[in-house]
Order: structure tokens, then C-alpha cells, then sequence
């Protein structure tokens, strides 16, 4: 029962196969509402990199990189888009840290500040 309410939570949802993805934007700031804003996830191996899209509700200009890295599960149990594999340990992650972006793969959202 308690495996299932891990699986169900999406703390242990799989890792997409490489593919160009739609991902909402998750304000840490304003509670996790994306205001409508969107990005571009590319994933390839365990490579992966966060492209504005070019929605008005999100700063930056079309095409920016918002963040780019290798796929990592810290030891949180969240994916998290880390620089080098010691991120797996970082002590702040995702919302308005200055620790690695968090990535929800089961729901489709990156969270940023």
C-alpha cells in the first residue's frame, strides 16, 4: 500500500524516452500556479535542456535556455536537472533556492521561482 502511494504521488515516475516535450511552468512563488506558462523539455539519454517557448507569461526571449544539465534523482526522491552527479546531495533543491531546477516527469512541470 505504501509503495503504491509512492508511485501514485509521482516521487518515483519514470524518466521519459528521449523525445521534444510540452512542460507548465510551476511558480514556486505563486504556490505552484504556472500563470499559463509553458516550455520546450528536450531530453536525449540522461542529457536534458529547458527552451523557452516564447510564451508571453514567462521572461526571457524564444528559444533562451532556462536550464540545461543531466537528469538526476536527488536523494529526495524528485528528479532534479543537476550539473555534475554530487547534485544527487545537494542540501537546497528547485522553487527560489540557488540548488537545481526540480523536473516532475509524471505531471509535465518544471518548477522555478
Amino acid at each position: 500500500m505504501l509503495l503504491m502511494l509512492f508511485i501514485s504521488s509521482g516521487i518515483y515516475a519514470q524518466k521519459p524516452k528521449n523525445g521534444t516535450y510540452t512542460y507548465t511552468i510551476a511558480f514556486a512563488e505563486h504556490q505552484g500556479k504556472s500563470l499559463g506558462a509553458t516550455c520546450t523539455v528536450i531530453i536525449k539519454g540522461d542529457g536534458i535542456k529547458v527552451i523557452h517557448n516564447g510564451n508571453p507569461n514567462l521572461s526571457g526571449e524564444k528559444g533562451e535556455i532556462i536550464d540545461e544539465g543531466i537528469i538526476i534523482k536527488h536523494k529526495s526522491g524528485k528528479w532534479i536537472i543537476g550539473q555534475s552527479p554530487e547534485d544527487k546531495n545537494a542540501e537546497e533543491i528547485g522553487g527560489c533556492s540557488d540548488g537545481p531546477l526540480v523536473i516532475d516527469f509524471k505531471n509535465k512541470r518544471l518548477w522555478t521561482c
